[in-house]
């Protein structure tokens, strides 16, 4: 994967859907791995729009701490959360891709102090996620994803 231009991608729905599809071929071509993104964390997360109703595809790095597979909505340090976030909180069902697997999940919003002790781990082993906290005001939410 090329390097990527944050600001240019967070200012542009455009460009970071174009994004967002190549990262998508990509996982798809070589079995759930995508270059550049260390221990091939990557998943596909599948959601229903919480406005639109219609079906939203979101590639996302995620990590396992504790046994738990998590996701964090840092949307590149931003001021606003993704739209997957929105989608999660209106409907908790949904489904991913990791590696050739394609199962349902329950996603769980973590909050509090459980939620801060889980997002220094996530920070300290994917470093650029304490990055974009740093560059936004709001809490970054970090999800749970469950197997259903």
């Amino acid at each position: 994967m090329t390097e990527i231009n944050k600001d240019a991608l967070a200012a542009d729905t455009h460009a970071l859907d174009a994004f967002n599809r190549r990262i998508v071929e990509e996982f798809r071509a070589n079995q759930g791995r995508v270059q550049g993104v260390p221990g091939d964390a990557v998943l596909l997360l599948h959601t229903i729009g919480a406005k639109s109703g219609q079906p939203r595809l979101s590639p996302l790095a995620y990590l396992q701490v504790e046994g738990r597979l998590l996701v964090a909505g840092s949307s590149m340090g931003s001021d606003k959360d993704p739209a997957w976030v929105h989608n999660l909180r209106a409907n908790a069902r949904a489904s991913i891709e990791i590696g050739t697997e394609h199962y349902d999940v329950v996603a769980r919003e973590v909050t509090g102090d459980q939620r801060d002790a889980l997002f220094a781990t996530f920070a300290q082993r994917a470093p650029v996620l304490a990055d974009h906290q740093r560059h936004t005001d709001r809490v970054i939410p970090l999800f749970e994803l469950v197997r259903s």
